[in-house]
């Protein structure tokens, strides 16, 4: 078994403004993301963490350079190939859950297995035990306006892991809650990598998930370093 989940080679990133000036934002970036660990990126506002995690998770595409699963670089994919990648092999939590309004906590869950032609009695199970494992068994027939912020990301935490992809993205995951649901959180995301041997990439500027996390990367100046 390789040593890592995804390696990414000589990231570049760049972006247009109004004016026509282009601004890099990432300059030459590689990094290889271990399996069952939490690996966090920090750095600056505006640094590029979130450009970089959208990449990775092949949500765009770089200007040059490679993201290589099982020895492939997916970015040689079609669109659509990309997306049936991402939809088989990947989960996304974002700052804001992005949870569908009309639909309980349950059909949240169960949507995206759908989407893969699961069959709905075991998308319905599969759901039931991540919304159990997540801590809402009496919450998943709740809409999200019924649920608090934490329990709003504990669905989202769930539908991530609905199609048991290999990596899940957390950008910014306990950044719009308070300190008492962040941890909440964090031991969460902990929990998971321990007991179903997740892995963890995550964008953060929170103190307190850093020091839960195996590895940590800092961008700086459109450069990726890890931290000693």
């Amino acid at each position: 078994m390789s040593d890592y989940i995804l390696k990414a080679e000589n990231i570049f990133k760049s972006y247009q403004t109004n004016k026509k000036l282009k601004i890099e934002v990432l300059k030459g970036i590689s990094l290889n993301v271990i399996p069952h660990k939490i690996s966090v990126i920090v750095g600056a506002s505006g640094a590029g963490k979130s450009t970089l995690l959208h990449l990775l998770g092949a949500l765009d595409r770089p200007d040059s350079g490679k993201v290589i699963y099982d020895g492939k670089n997916i970015f040689e994919m079609s669109d659509e190939k990309l997306a049936r990648f991402r939809s088989e092999n990947i989960g996304f939590i974002f700052q804001f859950h992005h949870l569908l309004p009309e639909f309980t906590a349950l059909e949240n869950v169960i949507i995206p297995q759908m989407i893969k032609d699961k069959p709905i009695e075991e998308a319905k199970q599969r759901a039931e035990e991540l919304l159990e494992r997540v801590g809402l068994k009496e919450r998943m027939n709740h809409k999200p306006a019924e649920l608090s912020g934490g329990e709003q990301q504990r669905v989202a935490v769930a539908r991530a892991l609905a199609n048991n992809p290999q990596i899940i993205f957390a950008d910014e995951p306990t950044g719009n809650l308070d300190s008492k649901n962040s941890e909440s959180i964090h031991q969460l995301i902990l929990e998971l990598r321990d007991a179903m041997n997740v892995t963890f990439v995550i964008v953060t500027h929170n103190a307190n998930l850093v020091n839960l996390a195996d590895i940590v990367y800092e961008i700086k100046d459109g450069k990726l370093k890890e931290r000693d």
